[in-house]
């Protein structure tokens, strides 16, 4: 599907949506080591905060998804980025080995990509969101959110039970 200048929708999207792109770059390529010349970005450094700092980023996070929503992406598509947002969540919530994965899946980046092949309305088209799209978001949303729920009580009975161990030694 080509737009109106002839240029495929894909490569005209990644033009429009710039604070889509800013926030993918601020989160997931913002920090280049050098000599290395891996980068990193917000994502890596927000998740070093114990408990806050993943959750915070899968919010910002959310917002890209939402982009998504209004250029139409099929919805599987959706799920698919909603997966990765889970991948991201649930490994970067490991301690340091967490920090590292987030580092290195970048969610975000692969999301975007995700939303310029798959979007189905050009640049200037893009509306709202029809509201079925909206309400599919919203699930995997709430799936998203039992999971970090999820994710901190086990947390907490961990970490119970070994203070229980600490303290009975």
């Amino acid at each position: 599907m080509a737009a109106s200048n002839s240029y495929p929708l894909s490569r005209q999207s990644a033009g429009v949506e710039k604070s889509l792109d800013r926030l993918g770059w601020l989160m997931d390529d913002m920090f280049r080591v050098p000599v290395l010349g891996w980068r990193f970005g917000l994502d890596a450094l927000i998740g070093l905060i114990p408990g806050l700092g993943d959750t915070s980023t899968t919010l910002v996070s959310f917002y890209i998804l939402a982009g998504a929503v209004r250029y139409r992406v099929p919805k599987i598509t959706l799920l698919r980025m909603g997966l990765n947002i889970a991948i991201d969540y649930v490994f970067g919530s490991l301690p340091l080995v967490g920090d590292l994965a987030d580092a290195w899946w970048k969610s975000n980046r692969k999301n975007l990509e995700l939303l310029k092949q798959r979007a189905t309305v050009s640049p200037d088209e893009v509306i709202a969101g029809r509201t079925s799209d909206w309400l599919f978001v919203g699930g995997i949303i709430v799936v998203l959110a039992t999971l970090a729920i999820a994710s901190a009580a086990v947390s907490v009975y961990v970490f119970t039970r070994l203070l229980e161990l600490l303290a009975g030694s």
